[in-house]
């Protein structure tokens, strides 16, 4: 094991740790040692993959729960610290995109984009925050997107929600440091399940510098590296995976 990134006793809770880059960022700290809670919505498919975290001799957690709701976040705090006592990684990864035209964009759907891409991962990262500052300390992780950097047309309620994200990473990393780094990964377009509504042309081309989308595996380095204590200095940070957008 690399000892840059030997998470051997480490507790990592995702959400949205079922499928996509989640899954991918669950089973790359699995790998390299550390026990998982597997947050989401169906708690078969968390089962799925706390039961593959096991077979790698792990601990694992799987816990459905909507993370847009902040009393499934706070029953998913309790469930982690109520099983392994901490939370070292938090990795704020759950959210959705479906584009909808500005004036056609009913209430509901506007303020379940915002829950579920900001309000429930405010109420996750402040509550695993304060418990990391009265304890040892840790490190959290918010998935945002290019979206609240580079807006497209018909999302504006998810690239407002990204960008309180990116807002949020660096206060909350004023807020609780020196003991709890606070980060932000920026991945750009990837071949998760959203991919499966592109058009054909959009899931072998991309504007961006590499040309073409990236693939779930290639979140991990940026995950692995956010987390890792040799990244000790590194706190309020924005590392886009995009491509090159």
């Amino acid at each position: 094991m690399d000892p840059l990134f030997d998470f051997t006793g480490k507790v990592v809770l995702v959400t949205g740790g079922s499928r996509g880059l989640g899954y991918r960022m669950v089973k790359a700290f699995a790998e390299r040692g550390a026990d998982v809670i597997v947050a989401s919505r169906k708690l078969e498919n968390c089962e799925a993959v706390a039961a593959e975290c096991r077979a790698l001799g792990r601990r694992a957690l799987p816990f459905a729960m909507h993370a847009g709701r902040w009393a499934d976040c706070d029953a998913l705090v309790e469930a982690a610290y109520a099983e392994f006592g901490r939370i070292d990684v938090l990795i704020n990864n759950a959210g959705m995109s479906p584009p909808c035209p500005s004036h056609e964009m009913p209430e509901n759907l506007f303020d379940s984009v915002l829950n579920l891409n900001f309000k429930g991962p405010f109420r996750l990262a402040s509550q695993v925050a304060h418990r990391m500052s009265q304890g040892e300390g840790g490190c959290i992780i918010n998935v945002s997107s290019t979206a609240s950097l580079h807006p497209a047309p018909a999302v504006v309620p998810y690239s407002g929600a990204k960008a309180a994200i990116n807002a949020m990473t660096v206060s909350m990393a004023r807020e609780y440091a020196p003991r709890v780094r606070i980060n932000t990964i920026v991945p750009g377009p990837f071949l998760t399940d959203i991919a499966e509504a592109w058009a054909p042309e959009k899931r072998e081309k991309q504007p961006v510098a590499m040309g073409r989308p990236g693939y779930p595996e290639e979140i991990v380095t940026a995950a692995l590296m956010l987390a890792s204590p040799a990244s000790s200095y590194t706190t309020g940070a924005m590392v886009r995976v995009d491509g090159g957008q």
